[in-house]
Parts: structure tokens; sequence; C-alpha cells
């Protein structure tokens, strides 16, 4: 199978407003169903399963029902921490997944997610044992200087980076392993550590799959506008 694993347990204070970031309602829809549905109209994607902050959870089942999403099967309550909710959802799958199954690990406040992009995250993770959505980072790097932040004297040549997104995905048992062994042991769990990251940290090496520059992730509302705006695109139809 083809889980999708969908992290909305956070609670969304840089966007400073009244309910989860998730929740808000973008053209008479909650984000988190613009995020389920590309999931649910992906014909590779047989289950989804949400991390969802907690007190949330009936709300989410009650949009679920109203909007279709009829692939949700099951909803986790959120950590403490992003890690911490991938972590429950990933144990929560014990008793429901094989160990060659795919995971799909994807930001519940990335509503733009790209069917193309989705496919080929699962087709590389199929290859592979992981993908990782990149894309090439396309700014110049430069790293301050130690006695002066002000100043700098090198750079990063930018053909040496990607950035990397989500949807991330990884076979089953290599997950569940890897957030066992990062918890008991500390490793890869703290800070802005995610997914990609603690496996690197745990020794692994990862395959980058196909990304988009649509693929927002919705953190201020300078970004709730910018999603609207790829709405409307959307929506014009004499854009070829």
């Amino acid at each position: 199978m083809n889980i999708a694993l969908i992290i909305a347990g956070g609670a969304g204070n840089r966007m400073g407003q009244d309910i989860p970031k998730q929740f808000i309602s973008i053209y008479d829809k909650p984000i988190i169903i613009y995020t389920l549905e590309g999931f649910q109209n992906h014909p590779m994607i047989d289950v989804i399963e949400v991390v969802c902050i907690k007190g949330w959870e009936s709300v989410l089942q009650a949009y679920a029902k109203q909007f279709n999403i009829t692939k949700l099967k099951w909803i986790v309550p959120g950590g403490n921490t992003g890690q911490e909710s991938i972590r429950n959802g990933i144990f929560s799958l014990e008793d429901k997944c094989d160990d060659n199954d795919t995971i799909i690990i994807h930001d519940g406040i990335r509503p733009l997610i790209d069917e193309a992009v989705l496919s080929d995250v699962i087709v590389c993770c199929h290859k592979n044992g992981n993908g990782v959505t990149s894309l090439p980072y396309n700014e110049q790097i430069f790293v301050i200087d130690s006695d002066n932040s002000a100043t700098t004297s090198k750079y990063i040549p930018r053909e040496q980076l990607r950035r990397v997104q989500t949807p991330q995905a990884y076979l089953f048992n290599k997950l569940d392993w890897a957030y066992h062994k990062a918890f008991e042991e500390e490793i890869g769990i703290y800070g802005s550590s995610y997914t990609n990251t603690m496996m690197v940290e745990l020794g692994e090496k990862l395959y980058f799959a196909a990304g988009s520059d649509k693929n927002i992730k919705l953190t201020t509302k300078d970004d709730l506008e910018m999603f609207k705006g790829y709405l409307k695109t959307k929506n014009d139809k004499w854009l070829k």
C-alpha cells in the first residue's frame, strides 16, 4: 500500500490567528482539505492518516465527511513537536502496515501538492527505498564571517545545494526503525529536525525526487495571500 501520512499537529502561532492555521478557510474550504484533496484524488494513494492537533480531531472528521475525503481512515493526536507528531503517526501504523508499504509524509499546510510531484516521490521510493521532494537552489549562498556577522568572505556554490520539501516517502520498516532509534538515542529529534534530516543523522542515504515551486508552506499571512493567488491563477481559463 501507499499510505499518506499528513502532519497537521501544529498550532501555527506564527500565523497570528485564533485557530490552527490548517483549519483556516480560504474560499469556504479549510486549508487541510485542500491538502487532503491532493491525496484523495491521486490514483497511487490507497489510504490517508492525519496527525491532528489535539482537540480538533472531530472537526477534521466532520470536514472530511463534508468534502468527501473517503481515503481518510485514521486520525492520530499530534505531539508537542513536529518530530513527535510524525512519530505518533508512524507508531500508530505498526499494526496496520506491512514492512514494504510506502509511507508518504506531507505537511498539512502545503496545500498545493502537484500530482506529478507526488507520483515521482512514490516511484523514487519504490526504486530506491526512499524519495525526498527537492528543488535546485537558485540564489547565491554566503557564509557569515565568524568574527563579524555583517561581513562574509566565503560562499557555497549553489550547484552543491538542494532545497528539500515534503512530500517525502519511505518504506515503513525503515521508517519505524528510524523513529524508535532516534527517540531512544535522542538523534535528530530536536529543533527544526524533520524526517529527512533525522535519516541523514542516522547514516541513511536519501534520494532526490522532483519538486515544485508552487509547493509552498503556509506559515505567515503573506503565504496565505500567495496561496490565494495560486488558486485564482488555477481558475483562469485563458492561461495556457
